[in-house]
């Protein structure tokens, strides 16, 4: 892996540091820099594995990095964060159905 060639995502706003105090990320980098900072704690769902693995595939094999941005949101969702532009769209489908 080269550390110097970032792996880009859609960008994103994550409640990271307390209720409405959002972070953003724009490479998967980021994502796993969120995912092991002392902020998350909710270290032992099932999701938060799963986007940790995405994360370092990612990192390392250049894998699919939406795959790895996909399993960080319902890893945020499991630990109850609020994930920018994503949570807007879902509650967008909500109000329309």
């Amino acid at each position: 892996m080269n550390a110097d060639l970032p792996v880009f995502i859609k960008p994103m706003h994550v409640e990271l540091d307390g209720t409405g105090r959002y972070r953003k990320a724009e490479t998967v980098d980021q994502l796993a820099g969120m995912l092991l900072s002392e902020k998350w704690h909710h270290r032992n769902g099932t999701k938060y594995h799963s986007a940790l693995m995405r994360s370092i595939e990612a990192l390392e094999f250049y894998t699919d990095a939406e795959t790895a941005r996909a399993a960080f949101v319902d890893a945020a969702h499991e630990a109850g964060m609020h994930v920018l532009p994503d949570d807007m769209a879902t509650a967008e489908l909500k109000k329309a159905g």
